[in-house]
């Protein structure tokens, strides 16, 4: 005996809804120090926009998010449904449907903002939200001109005119806890990966072996650089 108050046409709703939502766009200290870089390097025409973004142009920012879901990703907080469940047979009516929504939260947001914003836009009371894996937030480190200075002159002599730019990786490292802690935190590797092969996380993710020992000396050298008493 079907009713309308289904359990998973509420969360079917709530699923909509939030695929139809975009978090506002913002720059930080890091990515407007990348976006200008990338502007000065951009070979596709979008160079012009790369620049405004560095400057928290708005407009320029929409369309170089509709670019790139990395840019996209790098100047706004991101949640996405990932999996489902619901019901318990072929022929009941569901008791219950779930959703994991996995949230990439800019660095200066609160999660309890997040939260709220997700609430009002799924816009449901029947739909609940919990946090199954709670990531505290941490602030991005200040750009120090001594890492950034470092780690260009070693680029520049092991791999001379590639370009060395900072960015706001999509994830999460166990830098946060540091950062948390008051300590600057810098993720910096010397690795090259394919560029039409990227398999992060995924089956068989590799590199190449010359990219790995490169990158091996790389960060050697560099802690080393950073580590001498002048």
């Amino acid at each position: 005996m079907p009713v309308a108050d289904n359990a998973i046409y509420h969360l079917a709703g709530a699923l909509v809804r939030l695929s139809q939502y975009a978090f506002p766009l913002k720059t930080n200290e890091v990515t407007r120090e990348h976006f200008a870089g990338m502007a000065k390097i951009d070979t596709t025409g979008a160079s012009a926009d790369l620049a405004k973004v560095a400057q928290n142009d708005s407009d320029a920012m929409q369309r170089i998010a509709a670019i790139s879901p990395l840019w996209n990703s790098m100047l706004r907080t991101t949640c996405v449904a990932t999996m489902l469940e619901g019901g318990h047979a072929r022929n009941a009516l569901p008791q219950l449907a779930a959703a994991n929504v996995n949230c990439r939260v800019q660095p200066d947001e609160p999660i309890e903002s997040v939260v709220a914003t997700l609430k009002t836009v799924i816009a449901d009371d029947e739909v609940k939200i919990s946090i199954t894996t709670r990531e505290d937030n941490s602030p991005a480190s200040q750009l120090r001109p001594d890492v950034v200075h470092a780690v260009t002159r070693l680029t520049d002599t092991m791999w001379p005119g590639v370009v060395v730019l900072p960015t706001m990786i999509t994830g999460a490292t166990d830098g946060r806890y540091l950062r948390l802690g008051g300590i600057p935190t810098y993720g910096v590797q010397g690795f090259f990966i394919e560029r039409d092969d990227p398999r992060f996380h995924g089956r068989d993710e590799r590199m190449l072996a010359t990219s790995f020992y490169e990158g091996q000396t790389f960060l050697y050298k560099l802690v080393k650089s950073l580590s001498t008493v002048q």
